[in-house]
């Protein structure tokens, strides 16, 4: 019969290495994201958001700004639908009333915008790549001048509500800002970035 401490011992190795395999993967994956983000103002927001696409993106410009659009259409929906349920509950009174209406048509065209965004970054192809990126960046900027066009109706504001609202939308901006970086990104490293759609 076979010495149990030698099955142990084995079983423990395998923990060892599968454990330190693991987390070698982590590391390169956590590169992948870092050497990304390194070039959007907010940083530690867009390591956090997307993270999750490291394993897909790897050192692709095109897989990147992909992602970092479909984040920001995901946070842009999620801030519209708070909009609208602050709206539909009337928790909004007063001076907040119609700069609320304002935000609220402000993400819709924001939500159009990035959607076509992603859309066309979808489907870049060498022909017509300057042109389409072109398109993409107008769209970013556009999404950003309305989200900015919201804050500016609750600027200096006065209750818990208000504040809270103006951080939301001031933190999807931040979103809309490193997916504006991440595309731009995409048009310095050119048409050698488009090999996979």
């Amino acid at each position: 019969m076979a010495n149990p401490n030698i099955y142990l011992t084995f079983l423990l190795l395998l923990v060892f290495l599968l454990t330190k395999s693991a987390h070698s993967g982590q590391k390169v994956a956590n590169h992948y994201v870092q050497d990304a983000c390194s070039v959007t103002i907010y940083h530690a927001l867009c390591v956090h958001s997307l993270a999750s696409f490291s394993s897909t993106a790897k050192t692709s410009p095109s897989k990147w700004a992909r992602a970092g659009v479909s984040v920001t259409i995901a946070e842009t929906k999620n801030v519209a639908h708070y909009l609208m349920k602050v709206k539909n509950y009337r928790e909004m009174r007063g001076r907040y009333k119609i700069p609320l209406s304002d935000c609220i048509e402000c993400f819709q065209n924001a939500i159009d915008q990035l959607h076509g965004s992603l859309g066309v970054l979808r489907g870049l192809n060498a022909r017509n790549f300057y042109a389409q990126i072109g398109d993409v960046t107008t769209w970013l900027s556009a999404t950003l001048t309305d989200q900015v066009t919201c804050l500016d109706g609750f600027e200096n504001p006065t209750g818990k509500q208000a504040k809270m609202l103006r951080n939301r939308v001031l933190r999807s901006s931040y979103f809309t800002s490193n997916a504006l970086a991440l595309v731009n990104k995409l048009a310095t490293t050119g048409l050698e970035s488009v090999e996979d759609p």
